[in-house]
């Protein structure tokens, strides 16, 4: 049995940040995690080149935090965007700022960042034990209220405070398990049902045909019974779902309402009101008259997205001078409202975060401490919070470990 000041479950983004503050301030660390290597999502994350934070005001990723937002704001105070790239920046990796205020590794490596943190843990004395299965976590009732972790291999370690920063439950591929769920119901914690976030919308129309198609400035609003939420840019089409940005974005949006009778629409032309896009009708209608109606689409739609777009208001491929008023006004509806019905979002599992898990109620959100177990920590994506695609969920990690990481100092 090897005693520590400190032990990190999950050997994540938030788990070596974590590690990095309190080796620091003088505790002896160690950092558990099942995977072979550190940073397995870390890894994937931003297409492989890792989009580690966004480079705006605190008050901007507060509004790009769709969950528990206000849990937040002592923690992007106390370590902000600023801090992250200076942090980085400090140690010797350089950053670049792209499109979104979003920043990356400027040698677009991923792995840049896992080896900048390893560095960090390295010249701290962080210990780290890889392949390291947790069986059982209990804190004794002795005089010392040690916290006791039993792994494979017949391994047992104490220490006086634990932070779990396991993760969510999405991409398991990456080793993600509900560990931390299950720890922290252990300890007496409220763990809020993970749900799909930044995830595909899947719909009940057969959209195989167009499995693939990108579609750029377009907006797509989503309605929820009484509620509707709207996005403007970039998404695609999968054989049976909605994804890229907007539809991602929008997901997150969505995902606690009910989507029974739920209905996706697309306005392909989005910088042109309703009474605009008829004019242009009626004024091309002269130069197109002796041609095919699928010929004067191509001119407003892609390609390929044509025959379904026609087969969808049931419109037969005749002479442009031959449509009546009623297909006119039909064309032009649907090129302002295309609507596919909702069947649910994508699996969890597949989503970039998880939504859900250790209810904020329950944390300081001034240290991540568990206020129902003295010593207990967690931070990251095992927390109730999530927010939206640019940076700002890695941010959330960076911030919660720091606060974690940070109040052991001078407390052990």
């Amino acid at each position: 049995m090897e005693n520590y000041d400190v032990i990190i479950i999950g050997g994540g983004a938030a788990g070596m940040m974590a590690s990095i503050f309190a080796a620091r301030n003088g505790n002896k660390t160690l950092i558990i995690d099942h995977n072979e290597k550190l940073g397995k999502k870390l890894f994937i994350t931003g297409k492989g080149r890792c989009n580690l934070t966004n480079n705006s005001s605190i008050e901007t990723h507060l509004n790009n935090i769709v969950t528990n937002s206000k849990f937040m704001y002592s923690a992007l105070n106390a370590f902000s965007p600023e801090d992250t790239i200076n942090f980085f920046e400090t140690n010797g990796l350089k950053l670049k700022t792209e499109r979104g205020n979003r920043v990356f590794p400027a040698s677009d490596k991923s792995s840049d960042v896992i080896k900048t943190l390893k560095n960090c843990m390295a010249r701290y004395g962080v210990e780290v034990s890889l392949n390291t299965e947790i069986l059982e976590v209990y804190k004794d009732n002795g005089s010392n209220c040690l916290f006791h972790i039993l792994c494979n291999g017949n391994k047992e370690y104490t220490c006086n405070s634990l932070i779990v920063a396991t993760g969510g439950i999405s991409y398991p591929g990456t080793g993600a398990t509900d560990l931390g769920y299950k720890l922290a119901r252990q300890f007496g914690h409220n763990v809020i049902e993970p749900r799909p976030a930044l995830c595909p919308i899947v719909v009940k129309d057969d959209i195989s045909d167009l499995n693939g198609l990108s579609l750029k400035n377009v907006t797509l609003t989503i309605n929820c019974g009484s509620k509707s939420f709207s996005e403007f840019g970039e998404m695609m089409f999968t054989y049976n779902s909605l994804t890229g940005p907007i539809a991602l974005t929008l997901s997150s949006l969505i995902n606690k309402f009910d989507l029974k009778n739920s209905v996706a629409e697309i306005d392909f032309k989005p910088a042109l009101i309703h009474e605009k896009l008829e004019q242009k009708f009626l004024r091309e209608f002269i130069d197109f008259a002796k041609k095919d109606i699928k010929t004067y689409l191509n001119t407003l739609l892609p390609t390929r997205l044509v025959p379904y777009f026609m087969a969808k208001i049931n419109l037969g491929n005749k002479k442009v001078a031959d449509l009546t008023k009623v297909e006119r006004t039909k064309i032009i509806n649907s090129l302002k409202k295309f609507d596919l019905k909702i069947k649910s979002l994508d699996n969890v599992i597949v989503g970039i975060v998880s939504s859900g898990g250790v209810d904020t109620k329950e944390i300081n959100s001034k240290t991540c401490e568990s206020k129902l177990v003295k010593n207990l920590y967690f931070i990251g994506e095992v927390l109730d919070v999530d927010a939206l695609t640019g940076g700002f969920n890695l941010q959330i990690a960076w911030s919660t470990a720091y606060l974690a990481g940070n109040s052991l100092k001078g407390k052990l």
